[in-house]
């Protein structure tokens, strides 16, 4: 089910939120038991809504890991067998994970590179898988580093592991970062309102800038890349550019909207990332819970820089290709991962005397083109198109022609509100000091957003989420 559709807007989340909200207890610790009940029934008839079937591996990766945290503080003080039962969890939530996301990818390589005819069928992959496993494997190896407690009960964990706001695509929510939430939280008006801006926002996004940019890319990038013009090329790179940044960003407001509302607080997962004067300064902007993670539990585990240039070069190296191979199971993602990487490295290691000493601005635009070229990669099904479209970016025969000229001139303009937008722009425009006035005008702005969505739904049929497919 997603986010930006009628069935969720008027029908799964209005019948959420009369059975949430309606009090049923005096009690404050059996009403919010009630709630969590609630909330665990719902998001599991939002994740079935799509996929029936894969529930069921849901639930088996709740009560394995559940288990797996009992254990692990059963054995506290007995190191071996912490060790023992953390690399059992590990290693069964990544085989889990790689035989439903990657068995087909390893299956098709060695047919490849050995010849053969392995007749393998890979499984369609469940949605949200990579999330909730990556949300799994934090709480194990946080109980294991005696960071946060096990949980003794069951409801509060399998909340933690499916609750739908961030289910599908994100953010991956730390189990110390909500461990007291799932227990009790502060729900009222004021977060209410502030939850329902923050989802309108995400909807707008979603619904007004992403879906029209992306139907756009979704033209140019079908067409012929070996006769496409460079301008055709560039315009299109810089729709799903703004198309990715919108929906991503947008589904993550969302979800951190509906969490307020619930009475959660997730992390912020975009920070104006197109503002970055450095891929460095980007990876701190974009996708923060992904960094996050990564950086937390696989960066920090082999050694971070404190084991000197060398072993740091190598830690960066395969955090990089593991966050592209995260994404998804082609080669072009394991090669999008290692291109980061090595910028990355290079800015650090290479040009970081040099950097210093060139203006931001300049530094912008570089880290934007780089970004650009980078999206090649994700966007593309397969290194031999994304090399077509590099080629017809940089070395195209013909500048532009009547299509190109058409494309600047009919979605020019949207693309430039775009732009403006996501360098942060508009965040504090306009600014009354009558708070009054202010207040009034802000939610006659977001019912006007909101009606005009739900007027776009009505009449769109092209409202993919990109980041679910991982």
């Amino acid at each position: 089910m997603l986010f930006s559709s009628l069935t969720f807007l008027f029908a799964f989340l209005p019948i959420t939120a009369i059975f949430y909200f309606v009090p049923v207890f005096e009690r404050e610790e059996t009403e919010f038991k009630k709630k969590n009940i609630i909330l665990l029934l719902a998001s599991l008839i939002f994740y079935a809504w799509g996929e029936p079937v894969y529930i069921v591996l849901m639930l088996v990766s709740i009560c394995f890991n559940y288990n797996i945290g009992r254990h692990l503080q059963f054995y506290d003080g007995f190191e071996k067998q912490k060790k023992a039962v953390l690399f059992f969890a590990v290693a069964f939530n990544l085989i889990l994970l790689g035989i439903f996301k990657y068995a087909g990818f390893v299956a098709e390589n060695v047919e490849n590179i050995f010849s053969l005819s392995l007749n393998y069928k890979a499984f369609a992959l469940p949605v949200g898988i990579s999330f909730y496993t990556f949300q799994a494997l934090s709480y194990v190896i946080d109980v294991y580093r005696g960071t946060v407690k096990a949980q003794d009960k069951l409801l509060p964990f399998a909340l933690y592991i499916c609750m739908f706001p961030q289910l599908i695509a994100g953010p991956i929510v730390q189990y110390n970062d909500v461990e007291k939430q799932l227990v009790k939280r502060e729900i009222s008006k004021r977060k209410i309102s502030v939850g329902l801006l923050f989802f309108i926002r995400g909807l707008g996004k979603k619904v007004i800038f992403a879906n029209t940019i992306g139907a756009v890319w979704s033209e140019i990038s079908a067409q012929d890349l070996n006769s496409m013009p460079a301008l055709t090329a560039w315009f299109g790179i810089l729709c799903y550019t703004m198309q990715i940044y919108f929906d991503f960003s947008g589904y993550s407001d969302m979800a951190l909207g509906l969490g307020k509302i619930l009475g959660f607080d997730f992390i912020q997962n975009f920070n104006f990332p197109y503002t970055a004067t450095s891929i460095k300064d980007f990876w701190k902007r974009w996708h923060i819970s992904l960094s996050s993670w990564f950086r937390d539990y696989v960066y920090f585990s082999l050694g971070g820089n404190r084991k000197g240039s060398k072993r740091t070069i190598f830690n960066i190296a395969a955090v990089w290709c593991l966050t592209g191979l995260w994404h998804g199971a082609s080669w072009n993602f394991v090669v999008w991962g290692a291109f980061y990487g090595a910028l990355l490295l290079l800015e650090k290691f290479v040009f970081a005397s040099v950097l210093e000493k060139i203006p931001l601005w300049i530094k912008h635009i570089l880290t934007m083109v780089i970004v650009m070229v980078g999206w090649v990669f994700f966007a593309s099904e397969s290194m031999g198109s994304a090399a077509l479209y590099l080629k017809a970016m940089f070395a195209s025969s013909e500048l532009f022609d009547t299509q190109s000229l058409y494309y600047l001139s009919s979605y020019g303009f949207i693309l430039l509100v775009m732009a403006l937008s996501s360098f942060g722009v508009f965040r504090d425009f306009p600014r009354f000091k009558n708070k009054e006035l202010r207040f009034l005008l802000h939610t006659a702005e977001y019912i006007l957003i909101f009606v005009f969505c739900v007027v776009c739904l009505v009449s769109d049929t092209y409202n993919p989420f990109l980041y679910f497919r991982f």
